[in-house]
């Protein structure tokens, strides 16, 4: 997929991970992905951006901004125009444990709220920042999945605060936002699904790669999955209930497009 600029309001734009120790992270993704980083500071970083090529695709962040050991792990920002009229919107919804609105300028302007099932998100209003520069290719940004134990609820929340539709795929969702245009042309999903979810009891994580098949957050949520090559992979094995702790895996399990 061509690079990209602008976000419409309504989708995925953005994903960040919240670590307890931001050296050992950026070391970890560098060498898995690629990734090059730029921190807020070269002496004491809370705050990295990940690039590729040169253009942004991830953030990396210390989990001590946030206050919580629970936070740690990936999570997605969508996209909104205005954060104030969204986020009021949200926790009318049913959203909790909300932690701003966060002033992240130049960049933009940002909230991170839990959803009535427990899954963490943000919501990203943009100056100079968009959202990921790269998407779909290898290693970058694919697609967010959410893992949630209540997918009537999550359909709810989702149509009401963002006016995703959800369509079944099987056991699945796909979580779709009218009149988008995204992803690219021959991928397996209409192009206007801007997330997918799944029944908790299943995995949530989608990417590509001879080897590393998955990057993705056991403990629930908003997860993003990695972008590699060859193969569309569907992890099999299943959430354990009562696990907090996230982390990041690989996987195997995969089918040819």
């Amino acid at each position: 997929m061509p690079d990209v600029d602008t976000y419409p309001a309504g989708v995925p734009c953005w994903v960040e991970t919240l670590q307890p120790d931001l050296a050992a992270a950026m070391r970890f993704y560098a060498g898995v992905f690629g990734w090059a980083m730029l921190a807020d500071d070269e002496e004491t970083p809370t705050y990295v951006v990940a690039t590729l090529r040169g253009r942004e695709v991830a953030g990396i962040a210390s989990a001590a901004e946030v206050g919580s050991d629970d936070a740690v792990g990936w999570f997605t920002q969508v996209r909104v125009d205005d954060l104030d009229a969204a986020l009021s919107q949200a926790v009318a919804a049913g959203a909790t444990d909300v932690v701003g609105p966060v002033d992240a300028s130049p960049a933009g302007h940002l909230a991170i709220l839990t959803d009535p099932v427990g899954a963490r998100l943000g919501l990203w209003e943009a100056t100079a920042r968009e959202g990921a520069e790269v998407v779909n290719e290898p290693n970058a940004w694919a697609m967010s999945a959410l893992q949630t134990p209540d997918p009537a609820r999550s359909r709810a929340f989702y149509g009401e605060v963002f006016g995703w539709g959800a369509d079944a795929m099987g056991p699945a969702d796909l979580f779709r936002l009218p009149g988008y245009v995204g992803g690219t042309e021959h991928q397996p999903v209409p192009r206007d699904t801007v997330a997918v979810g799944f029944p908790a009891t299943d995995s949530a994580a989608v990417g590509r790669d001879e080897r590393a098949c998955s990057l993705h957050c056991r403990c629930g949520g908003m997860q993003a999955a990695i972008y590699c090559r060859d193969q569309w992979c569907f992890p099999k094995r299943p959430h354990l209930p009562g696990r907090r702790r996230c982390v990041s895996g690989y996987r195997r399990r995969c089918r040819r497009d």
